[in-house]
C-alpha cells in the first residue's frame, strides 16, 4: 500500500503538509515508530497500518485527548485478509470531533493492525476502555482473535455450545459442519448476599429476546449481567463474496425494522466513497427527507412505548396516533410503509414529483401541531413526569467511557451528532439545532427525542423548499478491488457505521455493520444500578434498544442443526416459499 498521507516510511519520514489537521500531525509524530503506512481513503477518512502492540495507547490517545472532548471509540473491524495480505487484520475506528458543528474539520481514523495467522492476538483495549468490551468479544467469537488482558472473554454472539475452534467469519469456515455441541451455559455469578431477578429472554417488558440477570438486595439493583444475541440472521456473512454491491444494499435495509433506511444509506455511502463519486444533489435531498421521516416515526413509536411502561396508556395511544400519518406519507413516497427499497448505490430509485412535495408540506404542517400537542399532554401529566424524572441516570463520564451515542448520549451532555459534525446527504445545506440535556435520566431521554422530532420537521420543510432539480442517480460501474471505506448516518438511536472492503467482480469481501444499540446497550447495567426492580423495564426501554440490529452470525437449520449459506436463487426461493399465505 502506498502511503498517500505521509509519503511512505512513516517510521522515519517527516510529516507532510497533506496532514492538514494539527491533531493528525501530533498523532503521527507521537507514534511515528509504530506507524508503518497511512492512506487517505476519502475526504474525511484516514487509514493507518500500525503495530498491534501500540493499539491501546493509540486508541486512548484519541479517546481521552483533552482538546477533543467528543471524540470517541466507535467500533472495531476484524477481517480475514489471509487471501490478500496473508494475515488477519484488526482495526479500531475512532470518530474524531475536532470542532462540533464544523464538518470540514472532523474525520475518522482507522487503526489497522495485522495479526499472525497462527497466533492472532493483540493487547486488549477493553482492559482500559469499556467501549471496546463487546467489539473485542465479538472478534474473539467470530474470528478467533485473542485480546490479551480482556476482563470478560465469555461468548458474546455465539451460543455457549458452539464448538471451540470454529469461527464463522473466517473465509475458510466449513458451512456443512454442524455448529452444535454438548449443550452448556455459563452465567456470571452475582455479588454475595444478592438474589437474582431474571428479565428475559422472553418477557412482557421486552419486544425482542434478551436476558438481563438483575442482582438485587431487597428491591435495589446492585449489579446486572446481560446476555443477548439470540436472533442470529447471518446478514454480514450472506453479503460477503456472493452478492454484488447493489444486491447487498437490499439486505442492508433489513438490518433494522425501524431504521432500515439509515442502514441502506450508510452502506450505499461506503460503496460510493470507494467508487470516489458524489451522488446527484437532488438524490442527497431525497435521502435527507426520508431519513428524517424515519427519525420521526421511530421517536414517536418509542414515546408511545415509554408512556405505556409508566402506566400512561393515554400517551401511548396519542403517540402512535401521531406516528401513523408519517407511515402513510412514507408509503405514498416510496410504495412501502417500511423497508422502502428507495436507495441504490449512486442515488435513489424514485423522484419526488411536484404534487408529492405539496403533499409533504401539508402533512408536515399538521404533524407539527399534533407533536406539540402530544408533548404538552405528556409533560403536563404528573404521573408520567414523576415516573421518569431522576430514574436511570447515565452520567456524562460513563456515557463517554462506553461511547454511548444518539439521544442517549446527548441526554447525558454529549454534544455529538454526525449530521452536523460530519455531514452527509443534504445536511451540510440545512439548518438545525442539536438538543443536549445534562440530566441523563429517562425524562431527559424523552424530552430530547421530542425536541429532535420538531427539528426533523423543520429539516424536512427546508429540504422540500430548497430541493434542487436534476438527476437522482449516477451509474457507478466497476469498483476497484480490495479498497475500503466507511459509510455512516445518524439513526434515531445514534451513529450507524457500515464498513465495506470490495472483492473482485463488484462483490463485497468484508462488510461490517455497527448499529447504535451495539454501543448503547453495554451501558444499561450502569444505568440500572441503584434503582429498584420496578424501574428496570423502563430504564432498559429508555435507550430504545434494537436487539436485532446487533445480532448477525449465520443461517442454521433448527431441525438438522446444520449451518449453511444460501446463494441468490436459494435465498429468493426461500423468501417466496415462506411468504406464501402471509398477509
Amino acid at each position: 500500500m502506498e502511503c498517500s498521507v505521509c509519503a511512505g516510511g512513516c517510521r522515519s519520514a517527516e510529516v507532510e503538509d497533506v496532514l492538514e489537521d494539527g491533531h493528525l500531525k501530533e498523532f503521527v509524530e507521537k507514534f511515528r515508530r509504530s506507524i508503518f503506512e497511512c492512506k487517505k481513503l476519502t475526504r474525511n477518512q484516514y487509514l493507518f497500518i500500525v503495530d498491534k502492540d501500540t493499539l491501546p495507547e493509540m486508541v486512548l490517545h484519541w479517546h481521552n485527548h483533552p482538546e477533543l472532548k467528543e471524540t470517541h471509540y466507535s467500533t472495531s473491524i476484524g477481517t480475514d485478509e489471509r487471501n490478500i495480505a496473508g494475515k488477519f487484520a484488526y482495526a479500531p475506528v475512532i470518530n474524531v470531533t475536532v470542532e462540533p458543528g464544523n464538518g470540514e474539520r472532523n474525520y475518522w481514523v482507522i487503526l489497522k493492525a495485522y495479526l499472525d495467522e497462527d497466533n492472532p492476538e493483540f493487547p486488549s483495549i477493553a482492559a482500559k476502555l469499556p467501549a471496546a468490551l463487546w467489539a473485542e468479544r465479538e472478534v474473539y467469537d467470530l474470528l478467533g482473535f485473542n485480546p490479551k488482558g480482556h476482563p470478560d472473554l465469555r461468548r458474546l454472539i455465539l451460543p455457549e455450545d458452539w464448538p471451540e475452534g470454529v469461527y464463522p467469519l473466517r473465509k475458510d469456515h466449513d458451512y456443512k459442519a454442524s455448529p452444535m455441541d454438548t449443550p452448556k451455559c455459563y452465567y456470571k455469578p452475582g455479588p454475595p448476599d444478592t438474589m437474582t431477578v431474571p428479565i428475559g429472554p422472553y418477557h412482557l417488558a421486552l419486544d425482542e429476546p434478551a436476558h438481563f440477570r438483575i442482582f438485587v438486595k431487597g428491591e435495589t439493583v446492585v449489579d446486572v449481567d446481560y446476555r443477548g444475541f439470540y436472533s442470529h440472521r447471518g446478514i454480514e456473512k450472506i453479503g460477503e463474496g456472493r452478492l454484488t454491491y447493489n444486491q447487498v444494499l437490499f439486505i442492508a435495509e433489513r438490518v433494522c425494522g425501524i431504521c432500515g433506511f439509515q442502514h441502506s444509506t450508510s452502506y450505499a455511502q461506503a460503496v460510493e466513497n470507494i467508487a470516489g463519486i458524489e451522488i446527484p444533489e437532488r438524490a442527497m435531498y431525497i435521502r435527507a427527507v426520508m431519513l428524517e421521516l424515519e427519525r420521526i416515526h421511530s421517536h414517536m413509536l418509542w414515546a408511545g412505548v415509554a408512556a405505556h411502561l409508566t402506566g400512561f396508556d393515554t400517551g401511548f395511544m396519542h403517540a402512535w396516533r401521531v406516528r401513523e400519518p408519517v407511515m402513510w406519507l412514507a408509503e405514498r413516497l416510496t410504495g412501502n410503509r417500511k423497508t422502502y427499497g428507495l436507495n441504490i448505490v449512486g442515488g435513489v430509485r424514485r423522484d419526488f414529483l411536484d404534487y408529492r412535495k405539496e403533499m409533504i408540506m401539508e402533512k408536515i404542517k399538521e404533524l407539527r401541531r399534533q407533536v406539540e400537542e402530544f408533548i404538552e399532554i405528556a409533560t403536563g401529566t404528573a404521573t408520567f413526569v414523576k415516573r421518569a424524572e431522576g430514574v436511570g441516570i447515565l452520567p456524562y463520564k460513563v456515557a463517554k467511557a462506553y461511547s454511548v451515542l444518539g439521544p442517549n448520549g446527548r441526554a447525558s451532555g454529549r454534544n455529538i451528532d454526525i449530521r452536523r459534525d460530519q455531514p452527509f446527504a443534504a445536511y451540510k445545506d440545512l439548518d438545525f439545532k442539536v438538543p443536549v440535556y445534562k440530566e441523563g435520566d429517562v425524562l431527559a431521554r424523552f424530552l430530547i427525542r421530542m425536541d429532535e422530532v420538531l427539528e426533523s420537521i423543520w429539516l424536512i420543510e427546508q429540504a422540500i423548499d430548497q430541493m434542487p432539480g436534476g438527476d437522482v442517480f449516477m451509474p457507478i460501474g466497476e469498483l476497484p478491488e480490495y479498497e475500503e471505506a466507511l459509510g455512516y448516518s445518524e439513526a434515531p438511536r445514534g451513529e450507524v457505521i457500515h464498513y465495506v472492503m470490495t472483492d473482485k467482480k463488484n462483490k463485497v469481501y468484508r462488510w461490517k455493520i455497527r448499529a447504535p444499540t451495539y454501543n448503547n446497550l453495554p451501558a444499561v447495567p450502569e444505568m440500572l444500578k441503584g434503582y429498584s426492580v420496578a424501574d428496570a423495564p423502563l430504564i432498559i426501554a429508555s435507550i430504545d434498544p434494537c436487539y436485532s440490529c446487533t445480532e448477525r452470525v449465520q443461517i442454521v437449520d433448527v431441525e438438522t442443526g446444520k449451518a449453511q449459506t444460501l446463494n441468490e436463487q436459494q435465498f429468493n426461493m426461500l423468501s417466496i416459499e415462506k411468504g406464501k399465505g402471509v398477509a
